[in-house]
């Protein structure tokens, strides 16, 4: 726990927020001339008992709940890179998701010239892996020209994406079936997510995929066989980011190369140095 900053940053919000706001009246008299609401009035507000919050602002809460900390951050109307400090001061680690259910469902506008500007083949998706931005190689990709709306979707479910993603039972759908399952974990009131594993639970090819598990969570630098629709078969090679503001949303760049894997070298790890 790092008190110095938790203290300071839950301090700073704390002040912003005025008392009247939530129904409390400033005393007129003697009494408290802090600004913003007391540590009394957030418990109050929070159903908390007395003297929770104090402990928590003034460091003597070893590991305060997630729970209490999420309610703390939306008291103050904390956005999600504030999210991210409080647990990091709090509990020395990124917190378990998204700090409101709409995060992670737009990026800045500037993304789409960005995207545009990759020559490899590139899409940015947003947390429920629904389509915002992509480029022209992207589009190359499919058969159809037509990219899906959800990506996570297509690539699980679609006829489409079982011939375009070559080996789909092997090498494509026990690495992705464990993603949309952490994205449910982080995310497990998100509708879109929640649709798509009821209809692949439905699905009789991926279900057992699914109920299998898997560790996987990010595809970055995985390689992976491809059918392209104007390339042929050839090999993808992965590079997965994440747009900072956006939790969940991803930037994926797929590196095609065709032909035979054998021909291609893996690219060696940078390091500085």
């Amino acid at each position: 726990m790092n008190k110095k900053a938790l203290r300071a940053l839950l301090r700073e919000r704390r002040a912003l927020i005025a008392p009247e706001s939530h129904g409390f009246t400033r005393p007129t008299g003697q009494g408290r001339r802090a600004p913003g609401l007391s540590q009394h009035q957030v418990d109050q507000l929070l159903h908390r008992t007395l003297g929770t919050y104090h402990r928590l602002e003034s460091g003597s809460y070893p590991t305060p709940p997630t729970d209490l900390l999420r309610d703390v951050a939306r008291l103050f109307g904390l956005n999600e890179q504030e999210w991210v400090l409080l647990c990091r001061y709090a509990l020395l680690q990124d917190p378990p998701g998204a700090l409101y259910d709409s995060s992670g469902k737009q990026v800045p506008g500037i993304w789409q010239e960005a995207v545009d500007g990759i020559n490899h083949i590139a899409y940015v998706s947003d947390a429920s892996w629904d389509l915002l931005a992509w480029n022209q190689a992207f589009v190359d990709l499919f058969p159809s020209g037509n990219p899906p709306g959800n990506t996570m979707r297509w690539m699980l479910l679609e006829q489409e994406a079982r011939t375009v993603l070559a080996d789909w039972h092997k090498s494509w759908a026990p690495m992705v079936m464990p993603q949309l399952r952490a994205a449910l974990a982080s995310r497990p009131e998100d509708d879109t997510l929640r649709q798509i594993e009821k209809e692949v639970l439905a699905d009789p090819e991926a279900a057992p995929i699914y109920e299998a598990g898997g560790a996987a969570i990010h595809p970055d630098g995985d390689e992976r066989p491809l059918l392209h629709a104007r390339w042929g078969h050839g090999w993808a090679t992965m590079c997965a980011a994440q747009p900072l503001t956006t939790p969940g949303a991803r930037l994926m760049i797929l590196v095609f190369h065709p032909g035979p894997r054998s021909v291609h070298l893996r690219t060696p790890a940078l390091q500085a140095g």
